[in-house]
């Protein structure tokens, strides 16, 4: 929802950016990619997929609870209406640039907790890691020099309740 590849998707479909502008954007995004990832930095892109069904479930939900209707953007709802728009500009974004340097990890998103304890799986994956030597470390004892109660200060202060 907010990245840059909104070009191909968000923009296109709502009538925000050109066919051509989108034409540009999907031919230059590989080549500003392939700079990125030449210049020594890991691009790992993740693509949250919801179902139809999911997203209309999530949408009513924040119709009819005000602690929700937040999440409505202006987008949101005219874009319901888009669906498969939306999808055909995906697979358009996708066919343009799923590269080998920089390729998409699709993450089903209709469980949002196993969405992101899949995405957060993916991604650490991906990370090269070797174990670190390090150096063995000694907690130093306390020095008791100006030693005083100092919990007695704090009584009497404003605690933030404890509430978990």
């Amino acid at each position: 929802d907010r990245s840059w590849y909104n070009r191909a998707g968000v923009e296109y479909v709502m009538g925000f950016c050109t066919k051509e502008q989108r034409r540009v954007f999907l031919a230059n995004c590989p080549v500003m990619e392939r700079y990125i990832v030449d210049g020594g930095i890991r691009l790992i892109k993740f693509w949250l997929e919801v179902s139809d069904k999911e997203q209309k479930s999530r949408f009513e939900a924040r119709i009819d609870d005000p602690l929700r209707q937040w999440k409505l953007s202006p987008m949101d709802l005219p874009s319901r209406s888009k669906w498969f728009e939306y999808s055909r500009a995906r697979d358009v974004m996708l066919k343009a640039t799923d590269t080998k340097h920089a390729p998409w990890y699709i993450v089903p998103s209709d469980d949002k907790r196993r969405a992101r304890l899949n995405c957060i799986g993916q991604f650490l994956s991906l990370i090269p890691y070797k174990k670190v030597k390090r150096k063995k470390v000694d907690l130093p004892k306390r020095s008791m020099k100006g030693a005083y109660d100092d919990r007695a200060s704090l009584r009497g202060r404003r605690f933030v309740r404890e509430r978990y």
